[in-house]
């Protein structure tokens, strides 16, 4: 279970932003909507560790995250929190394996071989094992975003904004792979968007505005 209650977040004097509290169950699926200035970017900050909020608490499972020393809260979000981003962020010297390698190791979990054949078959990337990101198209570059957001099992799966670039066909494609994955490795899933075409895929809808 994930939950936030009573957090708040203060820039300046003159900017401070409250958030309802929220509460979600475990393998659910959420999409959370915001124009810009509503500030989705900040919560999904919070939500991800990055962000300590000037009040309340996030607790991801039995954890509240915020209590944590910054290194266990470095090692708790690289084991417990996915992220996929509007651009995929891979280093482009290495191969697509390599990448998924780098994303155990900055999680402190052994290398794991098996699990990476097992998500990129999961994602029809397999054959692309040994490529280079610049050796991959848009599209299979957003499936390796998604690979390396669910290779360590997180409890928690954040998309943002991963359809506001992509054409129709494209951002149907992406959007069921997330809700796919989310499902197969039994991880929470929130979609951060203002993108409309997105909402009829969720039942569940945090909105900001």
């Amino acid at each position: 279970m994930i939950s936030i209650q009573a957090v708040a977040h203060s820039y300046n004097s003159n900017q401070q932003l409250s958030f309802k509290d929220w509460q979600i169950n475990n393998g659910e699926q959420w999409l959370l909507l915001g124009q810009s200035g509503s500030g989705k970017t900040t919560l999904l900050h919070i939500l991800t560790g990055i962000l300590k909020p000037t009040a309340g608490e996030v607790r991801i499972g039995d954890t509240a995250i915020y209590q944590l020393s910054p290194k266990a809260l470095d090692r708790f979000r690289g084991r417990q929190i996915g992220i996929i981003f509007q651009r995929p962020h891979l280093i482009k010297s290495l191969t697509i394996a390599e990448n998924l390698l780098l994303a155990q190791s900055f999680a402190k979990l052994p290398e794991n071989h098996k699990r990476i054949d097992e998500v990129l078959k999961s994602l029809d990337m397999l054959h692309k094992k040994n490529a280079y990101p610049n050796e991959l198209s848009q599209g299979q570059l957003q499936r390796i975003s998604i690979a390396r957001a669910v290779i360590n099992k997180p409890a928690l799966l954040i998309a943002d904004e991963p359809t506001s670039s992509l054409d129709d066909k494209n951002a149907e494609a992406v959007l069921e792979l997330l809700l796919q994955q989310s499902g197969l490795n039994q991880a929470t899933l929130i979609v951060a968007t203002h993108d409309k075409r997105v909402k009829d895929a969720f039942t569940h809808t945090y909105d900001l505005t």
